[in-house]
């Protein structure tokens, strides 16, 4: 997947969690060792995540860490751009960068104060290093627009690019530069960098233990260490009740709990929940089933659109919690506004009727013998997923569709999904998010995780990634969703239907002023502690 890409793996900020008893043992004793510094060392705070936060491949860029699913800073590590709370870019070992007119080459100046925490110097070297090696090893990421790094001198960088990618600098924000001369392939469980913490302890399966690197070149850190608990949502909750934990996240069907001496932190997110929308019909490919005879039909994608009550399913599975979502990158600087609709069952049901879809005596419509009937696929496990599945199926009946919902797994719902609808998670700081899931791959004639091809569309993404300066870019973006003619929103191909975007929710000990948070991406991990340097005790 593209960079920062957060296609699902099923996990969710709000899973109904079931735990062993050894492993709630197991975090238990993590959270009994770290209590006694929680609100009383005003330079330390404990944090809890989902045990999905965990790195498997440990805090190694190459191999993930800082990207994927849970997209933030890398902490540990030093990047070359940050994004700024407008989603913007800023700049932290990086002083200035450029691209070549044909986008083949960005060259980047980076910093020549900055010392890996055992001394030695952070050089452009070890920036070229860094990003060559994920050009060769990175699973998460897609460096595949990369041909090669090569440092000049100490101080600059050049990429040199396969392909013109005008938002390359949102991956300068998430790749951590490791240290050439102390690389090996056991960095990822002992991690030298130069950034803002020092790996002090990891104990696998509970938790790890950050200090601050008495070196940073950045602004005074605040929190001298960070304790993070990995726990699910009812393991966090009894910590938080417990007193052993300063920050403690928590889902949607546990925020009502009134826990003495914290408060309810209500984070906005681009994490977001949507169904696709197959817009062929029903055929073959590779002996596989692809399209829809019934969203096929625009006008029923469009009644669905508008169709939905976005408010209701909101209150009724988020229990508040949330926001209307109405594209996959809502409040970002590429969104386009045009893709908001108002709720509009009236409208829908007429949508519908002057399409040829007519209610039969059951209130199910019909179309030249089809019936305007299909499947919602949620994975199983997820309760916030299957609730929306469900919901769903209740308003479209109100429109004379037949819905049923059925659980399927990772393993099989890749597949399936391109026939029929599936409940996603998306969300990332990066306007690759809508060409992964819109743009058509060459191999398949549609895009990749539901059919679809709009040549419009594909001209507008491939010219943003082409064109020079990136700012231009947000442009071409918005028009790919709409450009007065055509585009993925409401009155072009409507190939998606966004549902709601999950607040990321977490209890918070009184006294601890946690700094102003970015929206976040999709994940209820690592992003709560993008800037815990900053926080502070009252």
């Amino acid at each position: 997947m593209g960079n920062g890409s957060s296609a699902e793996n099923g996990s969710s900020v709000q899973q109904d969690p079931v735990q062993s008893g050894q492993a709630a043992e197991a975090q238990g004793t993590a959270a009994e060792s770290a209590q006694g510094e929680s609100g009383q060392a005003k330079d330390s705070v404990i944090v809890t995540m989902p045990s999905t936060s965990e790195p498997e491949a440990g805090f190694d860029p190459v191999y993930g860490w800082g990207a994927g699913e849970h997209v933030h800073e890398p902490l540990i590590q030093s990047t070359l751009t940050t994004t700024t709370a407008d989603l913007k870019i800023g700049k932290d070992l990086a002083t200035d960068y450029s691209v070549s007119e044909d986008g083949l080459t960005w060259t980047v100046t980076i910093r020549n104060d900055v010392k890996f925490t055992d001394g030695e110097p952070l050089t452009a070297s070890d920036v070229a290093f860094t990003y060559n090696l994920c050009v060769q090893n990175s699973s998460v990421n897609d460096f595949t627009m990369l041909k090669e790094a090569v440092a000049l001198d100490d101080t600059t960088v050049e990429f040199h690019m396969n392909t013109p990618f005008s938002i390359w600098p949102y991956t300068m924000a998430i790749v951590g530069i490791v240290p050439e001369h102390a690389y090996d392939e056991n960095y990822g469980q002992n991690p030298i960098g130069s950034g803002r913490y020092l790996m002090k302890q990891w104990d696998k399966g509970q938790q790890v233990i950050f200090e601050a690197n008495p070196d940073y070149y950045g602004e005074e850190i605040k929190i001298k260490k960070l304790t993070v608990l990995f726990m699910d949502e009812d393991a966090a909750l009894a910590a938080a009740m417990a007193g052993q934990a300063d920050v403690a996240h928590t889902a949607a069907s546990y925020a009502d709990q009134v826990i003495d001496g914290y408060q309810l932190l209500r984070v906005a997110s681009v994490d977001n929940r949507g169904i696709n929308l197959p817009t062929v019909s029903p055929q073959e490919r590779d002996g596989k089933p692809i399209g829809n005879a019934v969203t096929s039909d625009a006008a029923v994608r469009r009644a669905i659109n508008i169709g939905i009550d976005r408010e209701e399913m909101i209150d009724n599975v988020l229990n508040g919690y949330g926001t209307p979502a109405y594209s996959v990158c809502d409040k970002m600087p590429w969104y386009n506004p045009s893709a908001q609709v108002a709720y509009d069952p009236d409208g829908a049901k007429q949508l519908l009727e002057e399409a040829g879809w007519t209610q039969g005596s059951d209130g199910i419509r019909e179309k030249d013998g089809v019936r305007a009937a299909f499947s919602v696929m949620y994975t199983p496990g997820d309760s916030v997923r299957q609730a929306l599945a469900e919901d769903l199926a209740n308003q479209l009946r109100e429109l004379g569709i037949e819905v049923t919902t059925e659980g399927a797994g990772w393993d099989v719902a890749y597949d399936k999904a391109q026939a029929q609808p599936l409940v996603w998670g998306w969300g990332a700081h990066t306007p690759m998010e809508l060409y992964n899931i819109y743009h058509t791959l060459p191999a398949t004639g549609s895009a990749e995780y539901s059919p679809y091809s709009n040549k419009a569309v594909d001209n507008y993404m491939d010219g943003a990634l082409k064109a020079g300066d990136l700012e231009s870019t947000y442009e071409l973006w918005q028009k790919a969703q709409w450009d007065g003619k055509t585009g993925v929103t409401q009155e072009g191909d409507i190939p998606w239907v966004w549902l709601c975007n999950v607040d990321h929710l977490y209890y918070v000990r009184d006294g601890l002023q946690v700094a102003g948070q970015k929206i976040h991406p999709h994940g209820h991990g690592w992003s709560i502690v993008n800037n815990v340097d900053q926080w502070e005790w009252k």
